[in-house]
């Protein structure tokens, strides 16, 4: 193969090379700043800016109090634990749920099925902001009385979840071979023992990415988790936005405890980003 070509044949592009380098730099750099502050005293950080610290580093008052203090301070290991906690059946449940729509949508035939379709698509630009309050109200002590327990964020991720990826698994499947779903029905399978057997292990890059971007969105939910949690059980970013204060006095323990909160959704997104491109490209022209 040539250097200057691609794996599958493609003319490598220069300007392109240059421009994700670019890009690249641009987006890693206040992640730079983030955890170089982090390591900073306030005085310091309040004095000079981040890249200062950089280009002088003995002139840099370093220390790992910002640290020692969060976790002191803000109970951010509880607060850790309920991140995950929350974020994890909040991916789950709404992928499970929505892979087997996806199935019925792509691959069943049934009355008002593209009208169905449309109208769940749509309601993904309905801003979820506006049913903040009817559902304080449903899951309050006036409705089921759940406001402030786990289960009531998860219902609330797996409702506002769902249409996106609904729509996400549809037009992946809808790329699969219907040819083999069509031989396993000729062979007797049922539409549940074709769903596992073969769709949703050809699926799983579809499901893997959603999940990808699902748990990054979760994970950094500070509306929901803020509303429906109690101070008990809230998550990391909850703390995080309580370490800022009322007027600004706890800056210095704001960059450590956000780069804390970074670290799970940094390890996720690097294990599965091949399965995030896979299916966010995988039938995008198709469905």
């Amino acid at each position: 193969m040539s250097a200057g070509r691609l794996k599958d044949g493609r003319q490598r592009s220069p300007f392109s090379m240059v421009t994700m380098l670019v890009l690249a730099i641009l987006w890693t750099l206040p992640t730079l700043g983030l955890l170089v502050t982090s390591f900073r005293s306030r005085d310091d950080a309040l004095n000079s800016g981040w890249w200062s610290a950089i280009i002088n580093p003995f002139n840099t008052s370093w220390t790992f109090d910002n640290y020692r203090r969060v976790f002191e301070m803000s109970d951010m290991g509880n607060a850790f634990l309920n991140g995950i906690v929350v974020a994890v059946p909040a991916t789950i449940i709404p992928i499970m749920f929505a892979a087997f729509a996806a199935y019925a949508f792509t691959f069943l035939q049934f009355r008002f099925k593209e009208t169905l379709f449309i109208v769940i698509v749509a309601v993904m630009v309905v801003p979820i902001h506006v049913a903040f309050q009817p559902l304080l109200n449903l899951f309050g002590p006036n409705g089921l009385g759940i406001a402030g327990q786990y289960l009531a964020v998860w219902l609330l991720h797996t409702g506002f979840g769902m249409p996106l990826c609904i729509y996400v698994l549809r037009n992946y499947m809808s790329s699969l071979p219907f040819s083999v779903v069509e031989s396993a029905r000729i062979d007797g399978c049922s539409n549940f023992q074709i769903f596992w057997k073969l769709v949703a292990p050809m699926a799983m890059p579809a499901m893997a990415a959603f999940a990808t971007l699902q748990f990054l969105w979760v994970w950094n939910d500070l509306l929901i988790a803020k509303l429906f949690l109690a101070n008990d059980n809230t998550t990391v970013i909850v703390k995080l936005q309580q370490l800022l204060g009322t007027q600004g006095q706890g800056a210095e323990l704001l960059t450590a405890g956000a780069f804390i909160s970074m670290v799970l959704p940094m390890i996720v997104f690097f294990v599965l980003q091949n399965f995030l491109v896979r299916g966010m490209t995988s039938g995008a022209v198709k469905g």
